[in-house]
């Protein structure tokens, strides 16, 4: 088949249509329990007489989320992503059986546990199926039907959640979903071995997995989990697990993350630690939004949700405006104008707190916030797919997830400490609309403020992306980063809002942690 007849045919075109079905619905099927699962978890917990043990349900899937991605990664760049993938939906669906059945809050818990291994495993497999299989004129398209497959669930989920909770009980939820698995992996699994199974390189000799590199996947999931515990604890004590995480995890980390990533070093390392800072300020303050709508403003769990409903939709927006050709010479600039969208999201949300100032700001704000999480997620996806050899797409793609997974730990650690530290805790003292009370506004701008100053650093770093490590496509030009005219491109992009993810997922357990 000639060049010219390959750059015509899209994503959905007969030799990507059935890969690309399967892959978008295994997608899609993430992000639907990403919102029902958290939105059944408080009844669970209350069920399972679990209440003090909550937040071990969502730290326990992240901490070992971060190993799977590791061994993703290992596996996919030497035996390719088959393996990985439908190993990690088997491990996702037998967590969710385990929690679902679960008869106590630790078996609960360790269900979450072997579900977050497999989400960690099939992450990972997907970017690398997309590096494998499309070649970079497509790459942004799936990655743009990556964001818009949750649109769907961000809005329905937490409703049908709702209503099978409250009529057929939270297990259903759990032990729904695994046969929903079936379908996209029988389609998806033939296109994958046809189009990205094996190693890059049939003829060279199969590498032994790195097992040093194992071994900071365990100290970096195991540093997590420790900072987790020691944020959620404001005792004294719990200094000792802090600094015993923060020793593993940093040399952990380090050994993981490309060089010079901490330091925002050009190319590849910023978009690696964009991904973190994006992912990390934007979920740390979703995560109290629905809290203080209920806790604040009287609004039911079912209409703080809603408000922020809209989200979904504009964060497939955002993905789709950075997957235009005509916005390619663009990215750097969409990317930093994203994060100048966030930042403003973020800091326009707590003016809820004054009275005079109608609900409705929230939604429109998170609107425009979620719109720029699009092109920045979407965009990193795709920057970090191009600045990586074929070789590398595994470890790399597993780079880029730990950064997003690691942020979300230590950032909501540190935001749930700021929140219980200003007597945020207190609003977990009722379980209905309003009846929390004695909770302080300063406790959640403690929350917001800093997240706003941790996107307005990411858009800095979205100066960075492009550098002596970025190549571009023949005949495309190479986007030198953007400039102080981001509000140029920002006008561009202003009439649209964006997407929160699982807003109505953790109402109960915000106070001290978020998925």
């Amino acid at each position: 088949m000639s060049d010219d007849t390959d750059a015509t045919r899209g994503v959905l075109s007969r030799p990507y249509r059935a890969l690309s079905i399967g892959i978008v619905s295994v997608v899609l099927l993430i992000a639907f329990e990403a919102t029902a699962v958290g939105t059944a978890m408080p009844v669970a917990a209350r069920e399972l007489d679990g209440v003090s043990l909550y937040a071990f349900a969502f730290s326990g899937y992240f901490t070992t989320s971060l190993f799977g991605m590791v061994l993703s990664g290992q596996w996919a760049d030497r035996r390719g992503p088959l393996g990985p993938l439908a190993t990690g939906i088997a491990l996702f669906a037998a967590g969710l059986l385990l929690s679902g059945t679960a008869a106590s809050m630790w078996l609960f818990i360790a269900g979450r546990a072997v579900q977050g291994l497999g989400g960690g495993l099939v992450i990972v497999g997907l970017y690398v199926i997309v590096s494998r299989a499309y070649p970079e004129h497509l790459r942004a398209s799936i990655m743009a039907a990556f964001a818009a497959s949750w649109v769907v669930p961000s809005v329905v989920g937490p409703l049908i959640s709702g209503t099978v909770t409250e009529h057929l009980g939270w297990r259903w939820v759990f032990v729904g979903i695994p046969v929903l698995v079936l379908a996209p992996l029988a389609l998806a699994l033939p296109a994958i071995r046809r189009t990205a199974s094996g190693p890059v390189d049939p003829d060279a000799p199969v590498a032994a997995f790195d097992r040093r590199r194992i071994r900071l996947a365990l100290g970096i999931s195991l540093g997590a989990g420790l900072l987790q515990y020691a944020g959620q604890d404001l005792r004294w004590l719990s200094l000792l697990p802090a600094v015993l995480g923060g020793a593993v995890l940093v040399p952990a980390v380090l050994g993981l993350l490309p060089r010079g990533t901490y330091r925002a070093a050009r190319g590849l390392p910023s978009v690696v630690l964009l991904r973190g800072v994006a992912a990390g300020s934007f979920i740390t303050a979703e995560s109290f939004v629905p809290l203080m709508l209920v806790t604040q403003r009287g609004l039911s769990p079912t209409l703080a949700g809603l408000s922020l409903a809209v989200g979904g939709a504009t964060w497939a927006l955002g993905s789709y405006l950075q997957s235009r050709p005509r916005m390619e010479p663009y990215r750097g600039r969409l990317v930093a104008s994203g994060m100048v969208l966030v930042a403003a999201s973020i800091l326009a949300a707590p003016t809820v707190l004054i009275e005079a100032v109608p609900v409705w700001v929230v939604g429109v704000a998170w609107g425009f916030g979620c719109f720029g999480m699009g092109m920045v997620i979407a965009s990193t996806s795709v920057l970090l797919l191009r600045l990586s050899p074929p070789a590398d797409a595994g470890s790399n793609s597993a780079a880029l997830q730990i950064s997003d997974g690691l942020s979300n730990v230590l950032l909501l650690a540190a935001g749930g400490a700021a929140f219980a530290a200003l007597g945020g805790g207190t609003v977990g003292a009722g379980h209905g609309a309003g009846e929390a009370t004695g909770s302080h506004p300063a406790a959640f701008v403690a929350v917001f403020l800093p997240m706003a100053v941790v996107a307005l650093v990411g858009a800095w770093v979205g100066t960075r992306l492009q550098g002596p490590r970025a190549t571009a496509e023949p005949n495309q030009p190479v986007d030198a980063g953007p400039s102080v005219d981001v509000v140029a491109v920002t006008a561009d992009v202003t009439g649209t809002t964006t997407d929160i993810v699982g807003a109505a997922t953790d109402l109960d357990g915000a106070a001290t942690d978020k998925s």
